[in-house]
């Protein structure tokens, strides 16, 4: 059996070739074990208010104008502090950040089922996006750097890709099912439990990892970068409230994109910069987040389309309509275990590209849904096939946007990758959703929402296959040992 070195400092350093581990140890799946399900639960976290917030907004007395910013506050700090956070572990330890953003989490979710008021629990949302950002990337780095690249890694990847799809799906069927049975401040406390069983055990089975020499923080470049991702993420979210045109959105967004900009200039000029600009000009890791950004922009603005088609054409109720999902959860998980395999036997490119196709063909069929329920013997098929799609091209994005880098890079190079992930979940909504009000004209019937749902799922078609492209034409990767 082989043996994993480790370097100087700490650093989890990847097994010779020729003595890496062909198949996962009792050790390494205790591991990968305690990693997914923190990644799952993070995952759940994402959506599982969703359902719940016009009770919440009832029980605590939030207006309707302020009670978006239970979603709000979460999004901002998870999508805007990801890559900073990415970056403070590769320095300090990325198991020390794991560990404290965990013990966070659950102390933030604690106080949030707990809220008397809705400034609590606002407060209890920002600390929880905090800690998501934080905890995120630092357990996708300890699964990076748990297992060398290769076979091992896309599993190891490929299951952690499934379970966080399924678990953004799976956080829309728990959340209706507890406040249903028995109230929305049980989608606070289910985290607790989770989150503390995680802790008890990985102390134990994770090692630290972190590079021998801790050079100093960029602050002007984790300023900027941070503010410009907030300036983003915040544009977006009110441009879905308020229409793309509303000044406060287009203000977000102006400055979010002029903040980025000036980020890179100073990452240029930098003796140590947050992120070495030589990372962002590898195609790999450039390229490798786009499509990351696209795959979770389609599907999970899918999942709102379909969501308003359930309930407003069809009659579904939110918990009928969440239940509904579940097929797509099986097929997300179906494509995390399929997308290694594929890997192995052809390429990550190939797999970037048959996975595109897929949710492409399938996101189009459902252009053929109608007005009666018989549709859902379209709908459950497609969706399960679609997310086998899905997923094949999420796994093929972390796999191409974390090979190639070194060990103390991992936590830059997931950080990345989770700043990609929580961006497009944070874009896709008001895309497709400007796209419904500008098509319906302001009419509410079944037929007006069904041709606007349509609308918009030809345009989820259409960026889905704008990915695919973008990985025939950049991403041309040579087949090896990692099919990177």
């Amino acid at each position: 059996m082989s043996t994993t070195r480790l370097a100087p400092g700490g650093t989890v350093a990847a097994p010779a070739a020729d003595v890496s581990p062909q198949r996962l140890t009792g050790r390494l799946k205790v591991v990968l074990g305690v990693l997914l399900v923190a990644q799952f639960m993070l995952a759940v976290d994402f959506s599982i208010l969703n359902v719940a917030l016009p009770k919440i907004g009832d029980d605590l007395g939030f207006s309707l104008t302020n009670l978006q910013w239970i979603a709000t506050a979460f999004a901002l700090c998870a999508a805007g502090f990801t890559l900073f956070f990415g970056r403070i572990g590769d320095l300090v330890g990325r198991k020390r950040i794991f560990l404290g953003s965990l013990g966070l989490l659950a102390l933030a979710s604690l106080v949030g089922g707990l809220a008397p008021n809705p400034e609590t629990l606002i407060i209890a949302r920002v600390v929880q996006g905090l800690a998501t950002a934080a905890a995120t990337p630092a357990g996708l780095a300890l699964l990076t750097t748990s297992f060398p690249e290769g076979p091992l890694r896309q599993k190891a990847l490929g299951l952690n890709g499934a379970l966080m799809s399924a678990g953004f799906t799976a956080g829309a069927v728990l959340g209706g099912v507890l406040t249903d049975l028995l109230s929305w401040r049980w989608a606070f406390f289910i985290n607790v439990p989770v989150a503390l069983a995680v802790l008890l055990v990985a102390p134990a089975v994770i090692a630290e990892s972190r590079p021998a020499e801790r050079p100093k923080v960029d602050l002007p470049g984790a300023l900027t970068v941070t503010l410009g991702l907030l300036g983003i993420v915040y544009g977006l979210t009110q441009a879905g409230e308020h229409g793309w045109t509303h000044p406060v959105a287009l203000t977000g967004l102006l400055v979010g994109a002029a903040l980025l900009v000036v980020f890179y200039l100073i990452e240029r000029g930098s003796a140590q910069p947050l992120v070495p600009v030589h990372v962002l000009k590898k195609p790999t890791v450039a390229w490798g987040n786009v499509l990351g950004m696209l795959a979770f922009v389609t599907e999970t603005s899918l999942v709102y389309l379909l969501t308003v088609y359930l309930q407003k054409t069809l009659g579904f109720s939110a918990l009928a309509a969440g239940i509904s999902f579940g097929v797509l959860g099986l097929g997300t998980v179906a494509g995390g275990m399929l997308a290694p395999k594929a890997i192995a036997r052809t390429s990550t490119r190939t797999v970037l590209v048959g996975g595109g196709l897929m949710q492409a063909v399938f996101t189009a069929v459902l252009l053929f849904l109608g007005d009666t329920s018989a549709s859902m013997g379209l709908l459950l098929p497609a969706t399960f096939l679609g997310g086998v799609g899905n997923m094949l091209v999420i796994v093929g994005f972390m796999v191409t946007a974390t090979t190639g880098l070194p060990d103390h890079e991992q936590g830059l190079a997931t950080g990345l990758a989770s700043m990609s992930q929580q961006v497009g979940i944070t874009m896709g909504t008001p895309i497709m959703s400007t796209i419904v009000t500008a098509t319906t004209a302001g009419a509410v019937s079944a037929g007006a929402i069904l041709h606007g749902v349509t609308v918009a799922i030809a345009a989820n078609a259409a960026l889905v296959l704008l990915g695919v492209l973008i990985a025939v034409v950049f991403l041309r990767t040579r087949r090896s040992a990692s099919h990177a």
